[in-house]
């Protein structure tokens, strides 16, 4: 019996390594339709930005990002994408929000070293809220 149990233990560790191996930070280069991890980011963040032009041809993307929710969220990354005329992604960076934007609050933000393009695209990535600790009574 305990065999059977190390061996379906193992099993679901191997399982559960493959599936998150297979996961990634950056969404491929080719696809121009991924721009978040997090569906329906739009419910809870407003973005306003600018492109700028920066030495050697690149573009900064800066604006700011509102929380129109009023819980604060702590780790937040934008996706800046550089587009050419035809919508294809040519460049893309993930940025952090370093301390995360307050309920209700705004923050600025700047995304670097961006290709020049036809157009551009920022969004949300990802977001985590705060959760404060339980109180133990």
């Amino acid at each position: 019996m305990a065999i059977v149990r190390f061996t379906a233990l193992v099993g679901l560790i191997v399982l559960t390594s493959a599936a998150c191996a297979t996961t990634g930070d950056e969404p491929p280069l080719s696809s121009s339709t991924t721009t978040t991890l997090v569906y329906g980011w739009e419910r809870h963040f407003r973005l306003e930005w600018a492109a700028e032009p920066e030495r050697g041809g690149a573009r900064q993307l800066s604006g700011y990002l509102y929380n129109t929710n009023g819980e604060t969220a702590t780790t937040v990354r934008v996706l800046a994408q550089a587009l050419d005329p035809a919508g294809a992604v040519v460049g893309q960076r993930i940025q952090a929000i370093p301390g995360g934007v307050g309920g209700f609050g705004r923050v600025y933000f700047t995304v670097p070293s961006l290709p020049e393009a036809n157009s551009y695209r920022v969004s949300v990535w990802d977001y985590t809220w705060f959760q404060a600790p339980r109180d133990r009574m």
